[in-house]
C-alpha cells in the first residue's frame, strides 16, 4: 500500500495547527521568476544601456550579506545576439508574505482582518532554487516545504519560511545553502503577492483543470476557495486563490504539487513571441514588488535560457523528507529533511559533475499507477503489462488527477534509465520529472487516453 495515509494525517494535522491565528497560511508559488526572467534585448535596451545595472534591486546588503552570494557570473555572446551563461547559475525564489502587524500598520487592520501591505521582509511560504544549466540545457526548480526543520543562528529550531524574516535574503540563502549540504546560491528574487497578482495579469492568466472541487473559507483573511471540477482560466486574483489553498489531505505538500503543476502550464502558455511586447508593462508593474540582485545582463540570459528549454527539459524535484509526528498535544508540525536523500539528489541537479541515477532491477523499482482516465480496465492492463515485463512492486495510487490526453511517466528522481527501460517496454508516455505523483514511489504512471486507445480499452459511461 502508498504511504499516503500515514502522511495524510499529519499533513491534515498540520493544516488544524497552521490555521491559529497569527500562524496563517499565505503561499506564493512558484512561476513568478518567469515576469522577470522574460526581458529581451529589446526591453533592455529601453532600461538602459549598461546590463550590469540591477534594475529590481531593492535591499540595501552589507559586504558581509553580499558574501552569501556568487559575486560573478560568467556571461559570453559568441556568434549569440543575447547573452548566455557559462556555467550553470542558481537563483533562489522567495515568496514573501507581509501582513499589516508585520509591517506596524495597525490602521489597516479592521475586524480582525490583516490585509497584506508592499514589502519584502516576512515569511516566505513558497521557496525555490532554480539552477539553469548551459550544458545539459535543463532546468532544475526544487521545491523547499515552508515546514522543513532547520536550525537558525541566534533562534534555534525553526521552520525554513522563518530565516527572511529573521534576517532576508541573505540569511534565506545561506539556510538553504546548508540545508542542501553547500551547495552555492548565486542570486536571489524575492516577489510579493501584490507584484504575482499583477504580473499573472498581464500574462493574461493561466488554464488549468482540476481534478475535483476545492473549497475553503478563511473570514479573517477573506480567502474564499470556491473552484468546481474542470477547465478554469484563472485570472491573477483567482490564481493567488488557488495556490493558497492547501486544506487537502497532503497540505503543505499537496500545495507544492499544485504549483509545480501550475508553474509548468504557466510556463507553456505564457512563453510565445507576442510576449516581448508585455515586457515594458511586466516590469512597470512589479518593479516595486519585486527585490532580486540579478543584474539586466543576467535576467537577459534567463530569458534566452527559458526561450529554448524543452518540457521534458524542465525537472522539479522537492527536498526530500517526511512529515514530524505533532499529534503530541503542543508539538509543531514540521518537515523532517532525509540528509541522506537530500545528498544524493544534490549529486544528481546540483554538482559541478552531475551524477547519474544508479539503475535500479524491474523488480525493486517502486512504480505507482494512477488513473486520469476513470476506467478500471485501463488500470488492470497497464499492471498486467508491468508484470509481465518484470515490475511487479506495484501499487495503486487513488489520488484524484486531471483527465490527461498522454500519459506521463512520472520520475522524482530524474531522467535515468529506470524511466527510459519502462517507456521502451510500455512503448508509450512522456518522462517528465516532477514531484506530482506518488511520495511513496519511485516512478509514478499517470494513465491517458492514449494508453486506452493503444489497448482498446472500452470507456467507462462517465468517461
Amino acid at each position: 500500500m502508498d504511504k499516503m495515509p500515514k502522511q495524510a494525517d499529519r499533513a491534515q494535522n498540520d493544516n488544524n495547527k497552521n490555521d491559529k491565528p497569527g500562524n496563517r497560511s499565505w503561499p506564493y508559488w512558484t512561476s513568478a521568476l518567469l515576469g522577470i526572467c522574460l526581458l529581451s534585448a529589446s526591453a533592455g535596451a529601453l532600461l538602459s544601456k549598461n546590463l550590469s545595472l540591477n534594475p529590481l534591486r531593492q535591499s540595501n546588503l552589507t559586504r558581509q550579506d553580499s558574501l552569501v552570494f556568487n559575486e560573478a557570473i560568467d556571461v559570453s555572446y559568441n556568434n549569440f545576439q543575447f547573452p548566455q551563461f557559462k556555467r550553470p547559475v542558481n537563483i533562489l525564489l522567495l515568496g514573501a508574505k507581509i501582513l499589516a502587524s508585520e509591517a506596524n500598520r495597525p490602521d489597516l487592520i479592521k475586524n480582525g482582518y490583516e490585509p497584506t501591505v508592499n514589502g519584502f521582509s516576512g515569511l516566505t511560504d513558497s521557496i525555490l532554487l532554480l539552477r539553469f544549466n548551459p550544458t545539459t540545457h535543463k532546468m532544475t526548480v526544487l521545491s523547499i516545504p515552508r515546514d522543513t526543520k532547520v536550525e537558525l543562528p541566534g533562534h534555534g529550531t525553526v521552520k525554513i519560511n522563518e530565516a527572511n524574516q529573521d534576517g532576508g535574503a541573505p540569511l534565506a540563502a545561506a539556510t538553504v545553502s546548508k540545508l542542501l549540504n553547500g551547495v552555492k546560491i548565486d542570486r536571489y528574487v524575492t516577489i510579493n503577492t501584490i507584484g504575482l497578482i499583477n504580473l499573472i495579469d498581464i500574462l493574461g492568466g493561466v488554464t488549468v483543470t482540476l481534478p475535483k472541487d476545492i473549497k475553503y473559507k478563511d473570514d479573517t483573511q477573506h480567502l474564499y476557495v470556491d473552484f468546481k471540477a474542470g477547465v478554469h482560466h484563472f485570472n491573477g486574483a483567482q490564481s493567488e486563490q488557488y495556490l493558497r489553498f492547501r486544506h487537502d489531505e497532503l497540505g503543505d505538500i499537496g500545495r507544492i504539487q499544485r504549483q509545480q503543476m501550475f508553474m509548468r502550464a504557466l510556463t507553456e502558455q505564457a512563453l510565445n513571441p507576442g510576449l516581448v511586447l508585455k515586457v515594458p508593462e511586466i516590469l512597470s508593474l512589479i518593479r516595486s514588488h519585486v527585490d532580486t540582485n540579478l543584474t539586466l545582463e543576467e535576467m537577459i540570459a534567463l530569458s534566452s535560457f527559458a526561450a529554448t528549454t524543452n518540457r521534458s527539459d524542465m525537472q522539479m524535484v522537492m527536498v526530500p523528507g517526511d512529515f514530524n509526528d505533532s499529534n503530541r498535544r503542543g508539538s509543531v508540525s514540521y518537515w523532517l529533511p532525509d540528509y541522506k536523500s537530500i545528498n544524493k539528489m544534490v549529486d544528481i541537479y546540483f554538482s559541478e559533475s552531475t551524477a547519474l541515477v544508479p539503475t535500479i532491477e524491474p523488480s525493486k523499482l517502486r512504480i505507482s499507477i494512477q488513473d486520469s482516465t476513470d476506467n478500471p480496465r485501463a488500470v488492470s492492463s497497464l499492471e498486467k503489462s508491468l508484470l509481465k515485463s518484470g515490475y511487479n512492486n506495484i501499487q495503486i495510487y487513488s489520488r484524484k488527477i486531471a483527465p490527461l490526453d498522454k500519459t506521463k511517466i512520472v520520475v522524482r528522481t530524474g531522467d535515468s534509465s529506470n524511466s527510459q527501460h519502462l517507456r521502451e517496454k510500455l512503448g508509450i508516455g512522456e518522462i517528465l520529472t516532477e514531484s506530482t505523483g506518488s511520495l511513496g514511489s519511485d516512478i509514478t504512471i499517470q494513465i491517458g487516453k492514449d494508453w486506452m486507445h493503444r489497448n482498446d480499452a472500452p470507456q467507462s459511461s462517465g468517461a
